[in-house]
């Protein structure tokens, strides 16, 4: 029996297809987007920039749980009954976002199976990424958890080709994401900067020997 490789998302045909309840804004860097607590009316859509997703605890620490550019959804959990934001977005550079209604890509999905497997199946890619943050936080070192960061952001090991050159992201901003101290972070990254890992050329340049890192006493899984 043959098999026929899924179409790739097309986010010019999404968009195109949305019709009414859409609408386009500007951020610039920075900017909130949406708050942690307002409501959840609509689907977020990134046209062109970065944005980074943080959660604030009760104590007002703050850690940054992702950071989404080109392409990618956010704002997704209203979909599922999410009657308030669970986090923070904000531009990370200047950005071009879509705002998607609830009610047009319900609509959408009910009318277009064929879109509809197409987006379902962009989101769980989303959710196979959350899950393997987990597993990072769980049982990784923070140096670990800091290669992977790194590598993710200058998109080696996902879809399209890697982008060494990551945009700026301060050393606070990092720690936020893998969990731990400024300070911690300082040091892993004049460790990955001497071992040739990374460099610094007006940002921070990824080397793909920095998947050494991450390689390093991965857990084997049996087929």
């Amino acid at each position: 029996m043959s098999t026929h490789p899924q179409p790739k998302f097309d986010p010019k045909v999404f968009l195109a297809r949305i019709g009414d309840g859409r609408s386009i804004a500007e951020y610039q860097t920075g900017q909130v987007i949406f708050s942690q607590g307002e409501p959840a009316d609509a689907v977020f859509f990134i046209q062109e920039g970065e944005v980074k997703v943080s959660v604030v605890s009760e104590q007002g620490k703050e850690a940054v749980v992702a950071m989404l550019g080109k392409d990618e959804f956010f704002g997704e959990g209203c979909l599922a009954g999410q009657s308030r934001r669970i986090s923070t977005v904000s531009a990370m550079s200047d950005a071009v976002v879509t705002r998607l209604e609830k009610s047009a890509i319900v609509r959408l999905i009910h009318e277009d199976p064929a879109f509809s497997e197409l987006f379902i199946a962009h989101l769980l890619s989303r959710a196979v990424r959350v899950e393997a943050d987990l597993i990072d936080q769980l049982f990784n070192s923070s140096e670990k958890r800091l290669a992977r960061t790194l590598l993710l952001l200058a998109n080696f090991g996902q879809q399209g080709i890697p982008e060494p050159k990551i945009a700026k992201i301060s050393q606070e901003t990092l720690a936020q994401m893998v969990g731990t101290t400024r300070a911690r972070v300082s040091f892993f990254m004049n460790k990955f900067r001497k071992l040739g890992f990374i460099s610094y050329n007006g940002g921070i340049e990824v080397h793909s020997a920095l998947l050494n890192v991450v390689l390093h006493d991965q857990p084997h899984i049996e087929p």
